[in-house]
């Protein structure tokens, strides 16, 4: 019905209704308005019903891999997102009944994505439990949360540089030259972190949260562990390089005879080493034990050079020489025995560490014969280099003669 048509036919109506009200003739007057009100409601129909044919527009154009232009059609849509189903609770369940009693996970999750072709694989992680995963990870690291993250892709190469640029002051309608930064590259690899997690037949009958919770907490602090060790001493064959075994820069090692302690004039020669334009973010790494022997020096006023604050959640924040200490557990102390010369503390700046992984993992279950348990083994794929390395100044202890 056209507008035009609908209103000359309202107006039509009401007349008639009116006539009818004049006449006494009340009954047929309200019926003829109630005529008049299915008139309306008919032609809102019928206009919301073409509104919504207008919004469909034109049959949407897609490219397809080979650039070539297609249509979209019933069969090139994919109803099921893969994420979501790996997001509902009745996969989290079916996961979580695989990680304890071993059931196998049902075909129609196993068929939802076909991304994955390495045989160690048995069952994705929910994107649910992964984000628990990473928040928790981030959380109980020491060095994890400064480190820069990045997601590339296995086999991609990323350019670096090494040198930073220079400002100068010139005259007007002068120019200055032109600064060539010093470049190179990082080639990324696509290395296997595996960590078995046992969980006892006991647990089975332990609620999903719960389930969730101890998964979590047993994965993040295996992942961090290996991550961490292999940011500072990782070789870079088959796992990530770390700091140390990278060399550092000319006049940025500071020695310790093999038969003296560090003293204060060992840190002051550490900080003198570490370059201004790397001032801004370095900070001392150590294990406890080297940072309590540390603690009870004094410098020539006879002021303790360590501090030991208290932050407003009551965690300490330890400092030497007002420069922020991380500690780990992952080095050498002063004091344990040495057989050869050996980095016992070290000033970087962990921005200046790439640490690349899309955090997706996976997981394969197995029965231990012994135990009657069943071992989960999570898996990521992940790869970590120095960026820049100026910023690394080491404290090494000399081995005994």
């Amino acid at each position: 019905m056209r507008r035009e048509e609908y209103v000359a036919k309202r107006e039509a109506m009401k007349n008639e209704a009116q006539e009818l009200i004049n006449t006494g003739k009340v009954d047929e007057a309200n019926a003829k308005i109630d005529a008049v009100g299915k008139l309306d409601e008919q032609f809102s129909n019928e206009a919301k019903a073409e509104a919504n044919l207008k919004a469909l527009g034109d049959i949407p154009q897609v490219v397809n891999l080979s650039g070539a232009s297609g249509f979209l059609s019933a069969s090139s849509v994919d109803e099921s997102d893969p994420e979501d189903i790996y997001d509902s609770v009745e996969y989290r369940k079916a996961f979580m009944n695989h990680v304890v009693g071993g059931k196998a996970i049902p075909d129609k999750f196993r068929n939802a994505s076909t991304t994955t072709k390495t045989t160690d694989v048995g069952a994705v992680i929910s994107p649910t439990v992964i984000n628990r995963i990473v928040e928790k990870m981030e959380s109980i690291g020491m060095i994890l949360p400064l480190v820069t993250r990045t997601t590339f892709a296995a086999g991609a190469t990323v350019p670096t540089s090494t040198v930073k640029p220079v400002a100068t002051w010139v005259a007007e309608g002068a120019t200055s030259d032109k600064q060539k930064k010093t470049t190179g590259q990082i080639d990324i690899k696509g290395y296997k972190l595996r960590c078995a997690i046992s969980m006892t037949l006991e647990t089975s009958v332990m609620s999903l949260q719960v389930f969730e919770t101890t998964f979590v907490n047993n994965v993040s602090e295996a992942m961090v562990k290996a991550q961490e060790i292999a940011f500072i001493s990782g070789t870079g064959t088959g796992q990530p390089k770390g700091v140390l075994t990278e060399t550092a820069e000319t006049d940025q090692n500071i020695e310790i005879a093999a038969a003296n302690d560090p003293t204060y004039q060992t840190l002051v020669d550490a900080e003198a080493a570490l370059p201004l334009a790397y001032e801004n973010g370095a900070v001392w790494n150590m294990t406890k034990k080297t940072f309590m022997k540390f603690i009870g020096m004094v410098d020539t006023n006879k002021q303790p050079i360590a501090r030991v604050n208290y932050g407003i959640n009551g965690q300490p924040e330890r400092s030497l020489l007002g420069r922020r200490v991380v500690l780990n557990d992952y080095m050498t102390s002063l004091g344990a025995t040495i057989t050869s010369d050996t980095v016992v503390a070290f000033l970087f700046d962990w921005s200046d560490y790439m640490f690349n992984t899309n955090y997706n993992m996976t997981i394969k279950s197995y029965e231990d014969n012994d135990t009657e348990d069943q071992v989960t083994k999570a898996v990521m794929i992940c790869d970590g280099k120095t960026i820049d390395k100026n910023s690394l100044v080491t404290v090494t202890k000399k081995k005994p003669a």
